[in-house]
């Protein structure tokens, strides 16, 4: 089995559960192109990607470690701003310190003019005059250079401060640019380690999965041409595993009573569940796609219902069941086995024209009752319409799967000579056909 055993289903899928192909292998989205599908990338397109996304991000972290630096750098107390910024901090502190002098100047001069006594001569009163007016014009002119000093000093801080918010932007822009590379890298490294896990699992067999089981209930010993009998397939997870798409296989086969002749075309088997409760036809891929994921120790169970048309001849059928699974990281498995379950197929009842005799008496016995009465138990004479046999354990290995619903006894039994034969040729096909339409393209 290959990792494409059941996509060549893909198609039936997308139309009715287009859930599917998102949660499995991208296989299927191949088997199934739509126009709003991109093409799958290739190997070499994921390879040269991810050698551009670690480009890329190698080119972020440089420059991520370059605006570090140049952070650092913008913070040091040895930085030219900074630098700059503390010598115009204390040219300010300077011209701060000359104006609180002349201040004090201007007011002792003041003090010493208002101190001259009432003697004092106009020489000394001139000279007091002349020592506040200087003092002030000193004043006016410290006053305006720490003016100009406290400026250029928030000119300097500010400049530094600037280039240090700067720094900082740039930084967090680098780290930003080298997060959204880290992303992109890590998104085109998975992609490729998928692209070559799915490669690597595309060239592998699928393996055989015994857990992965199928009962058919419902199956009688017989079933009247031109009749519908309704089954129930349980399709049960049993590995100890959880898989994500799980997909069951039925199909029918059957012969008149000679085993030569084959009547497959007039048996037709439907299958419906709870959450897709119409009926659909299986078709000749034999594939029910309603089950999905199944965890394990779940089951899942289907409705089937067989139609015999009612010119079907009087011979035997047989049931083949089975199930695979696919897991979104391409493993894939399923049942090494087919189960068969076989039964006997009778003609069609002609109807009755009017009501009849519902027996003759024959020449010494005593008449039966009914359509399917017992008859006339005399030695001679009248109409006998046999009892259906009862049923008789009839074991079919198939593929490894035993069957034993039994089959009617009034005709050849499937497990004989050429029955048998002619209900493992189907399955036989079957396995072939099931495999086949899963090998690779």
């Amino acid at each position: 089995m290959k990792i494409r055993r059941i996509l060549a289903t893909a198609v039936a899928v997308a139309v009715t559960t287009p859930a599917v192909l998102l949660s499995v292998t991208p296989a299927f989205a191949d088997a199934a192109p739509s126009a709003r599908t991109q093409a799958k990338p290739t190997l070499e397109e994921l390879e040269k990607a991810a050698a551009e996304a670690q480009e890329v991000y190698d080119k972020a972290l440089a420059a991520k470690t370059a605006a570090y630096q140049v952070v650092q750098d913008a913070m040091s107390d040895t930085a030219p701003l900074a630098v700059a910024a503390d010598a115009a901090k204390k040219a300010a502190d300077d011209a701060g310190a000359a104006k609180t002098a002349a201040d004090q100047a201007v007011t002792d001069a003041k003090a010493a003019l208002d101190a001259l006594p009432e003697t004092a001569t106009e020489d000394e009163r001139t000279a007091a005059e002349t020592a506040l007016t200087g003092a002030e014009a000193t004043a006016a002119t410290a006053a305006a250079a720490k003016t100009a000093a406290d400026a250029k000093a928030t000119e300097a801080y500010t400049a530094r401060d600037d280039a240090r918010v700067a720094a900082l932007r740039a930084y967090s822009v680098a780290q930003k640019a080298l997060n959204d590379a880290l992303d992109a890298k890590t998104a085109a490294a998975d992609a490729l380690a998928k692209a070559r896990e799915e490669e690597e699992n595309e060239n592998q067999d699928c393996v055989p999965e015994p857990g992965l089981t199928t009962v058919l209930t419902g199956v009688p010993d017989s079933i009247t041409a031109g009749t519908t009998t309704a089954l129930t397939l349980r399709v049960s997870n049993r590995s100890g595993k959880a898989m994500d798409n799980v997909l069951a296989y039925a199909f029918t086969h059957a012969t008149d009573t000679s085993g030569l002749k084959e009547t497959d075309r007039l048996l037709h088997l439907q299958w419906s569940t709870a959450s897709s409760p119409k009926w659909h036809s299986i078709g000749g891929d034999h594939l029910i796609d309603a089950i999905g994921p199944l965890k394990d120790g779940a089951h899942a169970d289907i409705k089937l219902r067989l139609t015999i048309d009612a010119s079907a001849p009087a011979g035997n059928g047989a049931a083949f069941v089975s199930a695979d699974y696919i897991n979104e990281n391409g493993s894939c498995g399923g049942n090494p086995d087919i189960d068969m379950y076989d039964f006997g197929v009778l003609k069609a009842a002609k109807p009755k024209p009017g009501k009849t005799d519902p027996g003759t008496t024959g020449t010494t016995g005593t008449t039966g009752t009914g359509t399917t009465g017992t008859g006339t138990t005399g030695t001679s004479g009248g109409s006998n319409p046999s009892a259906q046999g009862t049923a008789s354990s009839n074991p079919v290995t198939t593929g490894g799967s035993l069957a034993s619903t039994g089959s009617s006894s009034t005709t050849p039994q499937l497990a004989l000579a050429s029955g048998a034969a002619v209900a493992l040729g189907a399955a036989a096909m079957f396995t072939a056909r099931r495999r086949r339409t899963g090998s690779r393209i």
